[in-house]
């Protein structure tokens, strides 16, 4: 597929941000459901200011950590563990972006930074596969300053079932799909520990829209059409699945 069909199946007006951004840049980076404009929807909700210190969590590729640095200029620590720092380094460069977004190579629970460094945390993508641990918040919320923020976005249900997922989902379910939770599922695991504060916990309107247009622009970009992921989303049609995402502050 041409760059040009491409941008065309990716066009997508709740995004007005990412669109100045390749849609070929974005495909081939990008891990999960569209990064960036995750991460565009999760930055609606936040307050982000030039200067702030951010930790961008499992940010894959970096192409979020890219975006938050050239839309709200942010200095941004581009974390993960499954994309080697050269890597990323490589294209904060190519983005005129490498005095702003560091890239680190770090595991979540071994993360190399002074406790209250960050004026915000985010992750994107990449939360659920660390942050189920009931004691893991007490870890994270440490590394930003009282009063700063912590956001995520991330695949999750409307609703929590009990055992078995939904019948119309069991042919595509995965074991690990069990860390996908509902933004009330969210906001009452970190309500608990007394540690934040959630100000907002929601489905992301039309997310899985948005996570549906993604896979099938990336399948049609691969030449292999309907792949099940795709399929999954198309039996779901927004009855269980979409993007939860939750925003908060350290307490005091």
């Amino acid at each position: 597929m041409d760059d040009a069909e491409l941008e065309v199946l990716l066009r997508n007006e709740r995004y007005p941000w990412s669109a100045g951004y390749s849609a070929r840049w974005i495909v081939d980076g990008g891990m999960g459901p569209n990064p960036v404009w995750q991460a565009e929807a999760l930055a609606e909700r936040m307050r982000l200011e030039p200067g702030m210190r951010v930790l961008d969590m499992g940010c894959g590729a970096a192409l979020s950590s890219i975006f938050l640095a050239k839309e709200f200029g942010v200095e941004v620590w581009a974390t993960d563990l499954w994309v080697k720092p050269e890597e990323n380094l490589r294209r904060t460069t190519e983005a005129h972006v490498e005095d702003q977004v560091h890239p680190i190579y770090a595991e979540a629970h071994a993360l190399p930074f002074a406790e209250d460094f960050f004026d915000a945390l985010i992750s994107i993508g990449a939360y659920h596969y660390f942050g189920t641990d009931d004691l893991y918040l007490g870890y994270y919320s440490r590394f930003v300053r009282p009063g700063g923020q912590i956001g995520i976005i991330q695949p999750g249900l409307a609703a929590e079932y009990e055992t078995l997922p939904p019948p119309h989902l069991e042919p595509y379910w995965k074991w690990d799909f069990c860390a996908w939770h509902s933004a009330g599922w969210w906001r009452r695991h970190w309500e608990k520990t007394g540690l934040v504060t959630v100000e907002v916990a929601d489905r992301l309107p039309n997310g899985w829209r948005d996570w549906l247009q993604w896979n099938e622009a990336c399948d049609h970009d691969r030449g292999t059409p309907g792949q099940e992921e795709a399929q999954m989303l198309h039996a779901d049609s927004g009855q269980s699945l979409g993007l939860a995402r939750v925003v908060a502050h350290r307490n005091n």
